[in-house]
């Protein structure tokens, strides 16, 4: 049988920076387990007066960009200026790939031993509001244990990164260079969500290629519209290989809080973040709480055979639905 341990338990050895408390407040945050979920939930209460406290880095990009070099050429120049970082994952993906942070931080060989950065894997299966629900509570509680900078990366493609945006409040999108019609071959929507593009590998013969993918990406944020933060995002390059640029990255997330901490986006930004996860959360215990009703799941299936026939209308079938379930 496995061990039970107190709130105390967890919330003091958070707040003293216990690694192995820490990661154990993480497996329960990530269990679906009813009790393990009331546990986590009395620990999130105890520590929540000592997060936010940290800058929430979000971190994309393309197949092949090289996150997890940058990352841990990233992570490893702050730890050298002071800072403790915390690198976490949204991976919807995961179920069925396996997940690939796992692999990356065998691959962040020097940032996984780093007495002052912590690598936590995405859980390894789930639908991605559930991870990224569990994703925001580790960065609480990483952030009780002393964390001030938290990266989270995002290891699928796609609506992860709308999600990661949604809890970060600085937005990095790392790109390639030479890859031939770089602007194709990224979605409008998610430069538009970007505080900072950064094209990486900018080292050897390549600098020639960054350079000039650095002035296109430039050209092109320029049609966007402003956004009304004041901030206008920068392009730059870097190297991983070489370190060229790690810290201009830095300094531009510096630069960017500055900004939004005096005219008060940053602020207006994580309330957002907060409201919009208190409505999914919400939206999920509806949804959970209609389909556990008895009975719902023949009722469905009779409808659904319906509306396949086409028979009944799927708002007629809605509608037939809530009358029959709602007082």
């Amino acid at each position: 049988m496995r061990q039970r341990f107190s709130p105390d338990y967890y919330i003091n050895g958070i707040l003293t920076g216990d690694r192995l408390i820490l990661s154990r407040a993480i497996t329960l945050v990530e269990s679906s387990r009813p009790d393990d979920q009331a546990l986590a939930q009395q620990v999130l209460e105890g520590v929540l007066p000592h997060t936010g406290g940290s800058v929430r880095v979000g971190i994309t990009g393309v197949p092949g960009v090289g996150k997890s070099t940058f990352i841990e050429a990233f992570g490893t120049y702050l730890t050298n200026v002071g800072h403790r970082l915390a690198v976490l994952a949204v991976d919807p993906s995961s179920q069925r790939s396996g997940g690939s942070l796992l692999g990356d931080k065998t691959r962040m060989e020097t940032l996984s031993t780093n007495p002052n950065a912590y690598i936590r894997p995405s859980p390894a299966s789930g639908a991605l509001g559930g991870v990224a629900h569990r994703t925001r509570e580790t960065m609480l509680l990483c952030e009780a244990a002393g964390f001030d900078v938290i990266l989270v990366e995002t290891v699928g493609v796609g609506q992860s990164e709308t999600v990661v945006h949604g809890m970060v409040d600085f937005f990095l999108l790392l790109m390639l260079a030479g890859a031939g019609d770089e602007l194709q071959g990224m979605k409008r929507g998610i430069m538009e969500l970007a505080d900072a593009l950064c094209i990486t590998k900018a080292d050897g013969d390549n600098v020639a290629n960054a350079d000039r993918a650095r002035v296109e990406y430039q050209n092109a944020l320029h049609l966007f519209p402003p956004t009304d933060t004041g901030w206008f995002p920068p392009v730059l390059t870097g190297s991983a290989l070489t370190g060229m640029g790690v810290a201009d990255v830095w300094q531009t997330i510096q630069e960017h809080q500055t900004l939004t901490a005096q005219n008060g986006h940053r602020t207006q930004r994580r309330q957002q973040q907060q409201l919009s996860w208190f409505k999914g959360l919400l939206q999920q215990r509806l949804s959970q709480n209609f389909y556990a009703r008895p009975g719902i799941a023949d009722r469905l299936t009779a409808l659904e055979e319906q509306i396949k026939n086409g028979t009944m209308l799927p708002s007629q079938a809605v509608d037939t639905l809530f009358t029959a379930i709602v007082p």
